[in-house]
């Protein structure tokens, strides 16, 4: 579940130095035929929900990886209702807990006949990749797979095990990702491909900055319902639950969580305000530096691509109501989609809502399943000092900023877990060019050689 990545269509135009060139672009390159088969071969695999073909792709990926050098008993594919697993251990010298590495197999569901080409089959046309899973994420996927193969043929022996971890279901239960993070939560941190990530500006096409991301908002569904007695609808009463749960719609429409902020935040709206011009930058930056001005957020807040930044935010997203055509309803719900802020319990978002609609009469319950609590996770000097090394190898100078999402990755299972959890998507894109979930997905065909230097680089300083 690929999370947006944007500065907005006004960045400013950076002057950095933006070669192309990698210190060990040879070696990369070497890699790429092979990397861009796998790919291929995974494009090709309809894992959607429901046409069990995530095992198929699961077992793909560990052929190859056995071929690469590893052993058939460090290789395991967890069965998880239609889905799967891919659990892959990269055994170092045991001297430190092991870095875990995670990305997803499955993939958002895409028709033929919507699309201008086939979603499953990888076409590179223009200096892009088009096909369903380019940017989210199965070219993440094989990039990783291919530099632990690569690793393993220069016999790299990390300090740290690197355990790659593929969930099935990213996309829609999660299922598989709760089994690995009950499996697999005592390590010294996780690196997700899924998340996180360098952006292009949309006008040049010159980095701009890249983004590190530690925290994500917890996601939750609530249902507020109302009962009627119903009856004819020709015998109208006051007492209608549509109408009710209307004027109740209404009132969560009107309301503002308050602002918050921690220092993931901040510093991501300190890097975007130098980069963004006019009012919005303006305020990104003197909300930075004043959490508490009531200005500078309500500035943020009226972009959609920021509110989420600084606040809690709840909205209807479906209804249900009634039972006929011609009798008075008996019950309406509606759903609310809430994007939790970090370190804000469920409860007391649920509590505000009952507040908030002021009606004894209805219920408010959580939808399962249940919501998973994601701290923000520390800011690991390492971590930092390594992705700034792959970045300012390819683009000098770019600025590197700690960011949270508004959405949700198979990051929250681990940070819930208590693992330290970090989005690291190689990739540079525009803001809006990937249509990830979208029609007609794509790629700049460049990002997957710079995938397989990115990862080479950070894998190999963090583990060594």
């Amino acid at each position: 579940m690929k999370p947006s990545r944007a500065l907005g269509p006004a960045a400013a135009t950076l002057a950095f130095c933006v070669g192309i060139g990698f210190a060990h672009a040879g070696t990369a390159n070497e890699a790429l035929p092979e990397t861009m088969d796998m790919l291929k071969h995974a494009i090709g695999i309809h894992t959607v929900e429901g046409e069990h073909q995530v095992p198929v792709l699961a077992a793909y990926l560990a052929d190859k990886l056995k071929a690469g050098g590893f052993a058939a008993s460090d290789v395991e594919i967890i069965p998880v209702g239609e889905t799967a697993a891919l659990v892959a251990r990269y055994r170092g010298t045991g001297e430190g807990k092991p870095i875990l590495l995670s990305g997803h197999m499955d993939v958002v569901a895409a028709k033929r006949e919507d699309w201008t080409r086939d979603p499953f089959t990888l076409v590179e046309e223009n200096g892009y990749l088009y096909g369903r899973g380019t940017a989210d994420m199965k070219t993440g996927v094989v990039v990783l797979v291919e530099t632990l193969i690569r690793l393993k043929r220069e016999g790299f022996k990390p300090r740290h095990d690197l355990i790659l971890l593929l969930s099935g279901d990213e996309e829609t239960a999660m299922a598989s990702t709760r089994e690995l993070a009950k499996r697999y939560h005592d390590a010294e941190f996780l690196l997700n491909a899924d998340s996180g990530g360098g952006t292009l500006d949309p006008a040049s096409g010159k980095p701009v900055l890249y983004e590190i991301q530690a925290a994500e908002k917890t996601y939750a569904d609530f249902q507020i319902s109302l009962t009627s007695a119903g009856g004819h609808s020709s015998a109208p009463n006051p007492d209608n639950a549509i109408y009710r749960l209307a004027r109740a719609i209404d009132r969560v429409a009107g309301y503002q969580f308050p602002p918050l902020s921690n220092e993931i935040t901040l510093g991501s709206l300190r890097a975007l305000g130098a980069h963004t011009p006019g009012p919005l930058g303006a305020a990104m930056t003197q909300f930075a530096a004043h959490p508490d001005d009531a200005a500078a957020a309500a500035t943020i807040s009226a972009n959609p691509a920021y509110v989420g930044q600084i606040r809690t935010t709840c909205v209807a997203t479906m209804l249900n109501g009634g039972h006929a055509l011609n009798a008075l309803p008996q019950s309406a719900s509606v759903n609310i989609n809430c994007r939790i802020f970090p370190g804000t319990s469920i409860d007391s978002v649920r509590d505000t809502l009952v507040k908030v609609i002021d009606d004894k009469s209805a219920t408010v319950a959580v939808l399962p399943p249940t919501p998973v609590a994601s701290p923000a996770s520390p800011l690991r000097e390492d971590v930092i000092a390594a992705a700034t090394d792959a970045v300012h190898q390819r683009f000098a100078g770019v600025d590197i900023v700690p960011g949270m999402s508004a959405g949700a990755s198979d990051s929250m299972f681990f940070r819930n877990a208590g693992v330290p959890s970090y989005g690291l998507d190689a990739s540079f894109t525009k803001p809006n060019d990937t249509f990830a979930h979208g029609l007609n997905e794509k790629l700049p065909a460049s990002e997957v050689a710079a995938g397989l230097e990115f990862w080479h680089r950070v894998l190999t300083q963090l583990a060594k």
